[in-house]
């Protein structure tokens, strides 16, 4: 104690009273607060036997668990993924720095895994077709054709804050690659790249007094343009959710869509400055209902007018039920979306309203057809063979009565996908691996002669293009990333994406909360997305470039082998499914 004393006494004599004032001050209170918490924890509160045994230090704890989540990617070794090189290579991508390794891995790979083949006579890169389209619904009016083999997955407006969707959605118009809306509904976020014009006769709009506007440009010209938009808005808008508008810099308007508007004054045509939109619904219907909650044809078909396809959700890998968005989360915007009470847990029922059987299922499927001319799908966890069977011999049955009412794409999320809000219980403990899914889906699919009439979209865990590539091998048409580009983003895998126990998002991509949303990079963090993918379509070209196939359509399970923990590789991994997939 007296060294302490002795320190700041020499501080103030270097003539820094002010400095010297504040640390002696804050020593006082540190002193002072330590001795209260000593005598509380010891001989006052009677909760916790830890800290009556060890006073004040035992508090130390509760810092470092508060810790551990947002600094498990600096100091804790990684368990969910192969290694911390894949985690590593998904944040150098989207950062363009270079992604090359040295000397070994950090972090050995497991032992039993898909591996590739290498030809005996490679290709170069350059060599192999840079072509990665893929064509959902050939059958459909209005086929989709997607530009990559890659999507973000789905993650809604309301999970994901409203500045992450923006940086999604631009990435993903930079980067020429499909966005799934998620079950939150096509929310304004969407169109960020959408440029208003005053022809757009389905845009609700509010626009400031010529007095409005002057204050407008005097805050930002002696403050900034945030703040300036602030009291601008404030002063213009009446309606209720005003952050759900956007905001035209040019003409000083806010706008949003008018779902009200007669569909005459949609556009026709999705608007070529919006990224594909594949437009997800999920069992609450969110975004395409009606007031008491039933399916509304008209609000859908106003929709379908901006989104390329349909994908209905009936489970998900880390949920096997119907999204989970708590209550911290339902600001007032997001309840606007979806047509919901604010500030209430928003739990969608486990159940589809229309799939109470796969035929009512299938029906719907065909009513959605009907009404948007475009391709529909569904999002599904396989846990058996015999479970997909139904759905292979049932699309079968469909397409001899000469039906269309059957999925034109199938997403299947493996058991071991995550989620931002979802049962502990039902994480990595229903269904089955994206790998076994996929083969299953695949053989079942080929063996009712209806693998040419169905996509298949593959969703798990997966980081870098040798991830993806044993995807591709076993059947994928098509892979959808939430997690890698989650990180492109920003994420830090804190796991507080919940909004549970008062906390949030610390880097504002997975949160409603203003404060940690205001520090988000949207601009920045698009290119970053669009980064990311990019180098996933350059790795995925090595790769095959290495395997010796030219066009990615070419690649099959004949390209993968599969080495087992006793150390047994199987060349032909067909025989490796038959032994592992047992009756």
């Amino acid at each position: 104690m007296e060294a302490l004393f002795s320190f700041t006494s020499k501080i103030g004599e270097h003539n820094f009273p002010l400095f010297s004032f504040l640390f002696n001050a804050f020593t006082i209170l540190f002193i002072v607060v330590s001795i209260i918490l000593f005598i509380y924890d010891r001989y006052i509160q009677r909760e916790n036997q830890l800290l009556i045994n060890y006073p004040l230090i035992g508090r130390l704890r509760y810092v470092f668990y508060a810790l551990r989540n947002p600094m498990r990617q600096y100091f804790g070794d990684e368990k969910f993924y192969e290694s911390f090189d894949k985690v590593k290579w998904v944040y150098d991508s989207a950062e363009r720095k270079s992604a090359y390794a040295s000397f070994s891995p950090g972090q050995p790979q497991k032992s039993a895994r898909l591996s590739i083949k290498n030809a005996n006579c490679v290709l170069n890169t350059q060599d192999v077709s840079d072509d990665f389209s893929v064509t959902f619904g050939e059958s459909s009016p209005n086929p989709f054709k997607t530009k990559s083999v890659f999507g973000r997955s789905a993650m809604s407006d309301g999970a994901i804050s409203p500045e992450g969707t923006r940086a999604f959605t631009k990435g993903a118009y930079l980067g020429k690659f499909p966005i799934n809306t998620g079950e939150g509904s096509l929310t304004s976020n969407f169109f960020y790249t959408h440029k208003y014009t005053r022809e757009c006769k389905f845009f609700e709009i509010y626009e400031g007094t010529i007095f409005a506007k002057t204050v407008y440009k005097v805050l930002k010209f002696f403050i900034n343009r945030v703040t300036a938009q602030k009291v601008y808005k404030h002063m213009v808008i009446t309606a209720t959710a005003p952050d759900s508008f956007l905001f035209d810099l040019k003409e000083l308007l806010f706008y949003r869509v008018n779902w009200e508007a007669p569909i005459e004054v949609f556009p026709s045509q999705v608007p070529d400055d919006m990224p594909d939109i594949i437009f997800q619904i999920g069992s609450g219907l969110y975004g395409v209902r009606d007031k008491d909650g039933n399916f509304k044809e008209q609000r859908y078909k106003k929709v379908m007018r901006f989104a390329k396809m349909t994908e209905i959700k009936m489970a998900q890998g880390a949920k096997q039920t119907g999204g989970k968005l708590l209550g911290s989360k339902v600001s007032e915007d997001i309840a606007y979306y979806r047509g919901v009470k604010p500030y209430k847990d928003l739990f969608s029922p486990n159940q589809f309203p229309y799939a109470k059987t796969l035929e009512e299922l299938f029906d719907f499927i065909g009513r959605l057809k009907e009404l948007s001319e475009k391709p529909v799908g569904v999002k599904i966890v396989i846990s058996s063979q015999k479970s997909f069977d139904e759905y292979a011999n049932l699309i079968k049955k469909r397409i001899d009565e000469e039906s269309n009412a059957y999925p034109d794409f199938i997403t299947i999320d493996g058991g071991d996908g995550g989620s931002g809000a979802a049962p502990l219980e039902m994480m990595m403990s229903v269904g089955m691996i994206i790998s076994k899914a996929l083969y299953l889906a695949d053989t079942s699919l080929r063996n009712a002669g209806v693998r040419d009439r169905v996509k298949l979209i593959a969703s798990e865990k997966v980081l870098t293009p040798d991830d993806a590539i044993v995807l591709f091998g076993l059947g994928a048409d098509y892979v959808a990333i939430a997690r890698a580009f989650m990180m492109s983003a920003g994420c830090i895998r804190a796991r507080e994406c919940s909004g549970a126990h008062g906390k949030a998002c610390p880097v504002g991509l997975a949160t409603q909360d203003k404060s940690k949303r205001a520090s988000f990079l949207v601009e920045k963090k698009a290119i970053n997305v669009a980064s990311y993918h990019e180098q996933l379509l350059s790795g995925i070209r090595n790769l095959l470039a290495v395997i010796g196939v030219d066009h990615i359509s070419k690649l099959n399970k004949s390209h993968l082998i599969f080495k087992d923990h006793a150390g047994r590789t199987y060349m032909n991994i067909e025989r490796y499914f038959k032994e592992s997939l047992v009756e």
